[in-house]
């Protein structure tokens, strides 16, 4: 029998807790010590939701691919071929730019296989391959194309992130012409 969560403490305000840690601190700093700490409770208190640091990444991770998941679909909707894929693929680096540790963290999950990580992660990677439909992608070559779309957007991210961009050109252009320029590329070996 699981123990039973503490009146009041939500598990998805827990995970955002988490999260403004991972943004502001970084993920090394989400521990189970500074977040009680932060919530004003004691360390054995997470345990009612998660089971130790591992749980905790895991959850995170989970709640960050949802966030990220959330953000893609919106940016998407009401919008088809080229322009959907250039609207989502800037939602994906501004949640990245928003939320850098959130992002780690969707990356960092300890165990990329567990079953409720990609189930997370499959909703990103239907969405992708709906938004491209446009583009007449069948099975492997759909799924191809989602690896290098993520691709470019997490090297775009990581290198933003890391300050490996100090020219003074608009990123949001740089990463325009990239999606555009990969698109065209896709489009000519159908």
């Amino acid at each position: 029998m699981s123990p039973r969560p503490k009146v009041g403490l939500e598990l998805s305000a827990i995970l955002d807790t988490a999260g403004e840690i991972a943004d502001h601190q970084g993920m090394s700093e989400v521990t189970l010590a500074n977040l009680a700490k932060k919530l004003g409770i004691r360390p054995p208190s997470l345990y009612n939701h998660f089971d130790g640091l591992p749980g905790l990444r895991k959850k995170l991770a989970i709640h960050g691919i949802d966030q990220l998941y959330e953000e893609l679909a919106a940016a998407a909707n009401g919008a088809a071929g080229t322009e959907a894929v250039l609207a989502m693929s800037k939602a994906y680096v501004n949640f990245a730019r928003k939320h850098p540790g959130i992002y780690d963290a969707t990356l960092l999950a300890p165990n990329p296989e567990d079953e409720e990580v990609q189930e997370a992660g499959g909703k990103i990677v239907d969405l992708s391959v709906r938004v491209l439909q446009s583009y007449h992608l069948q099975g492997e070559q759909a799924l191809h194309t989602v690896r290098g779309l993520r691709s470019i957007l997490h090297g775009f991210a990581a290198l933003e992130q890391k300050g490996g961009f100090k020219m003074k050109l608009d990123l949001d252009d740089s990463l325009n012409i990239i999606i555009q320029a990969f698109l065209k590329g896709m489009e000519s070996s159908n």
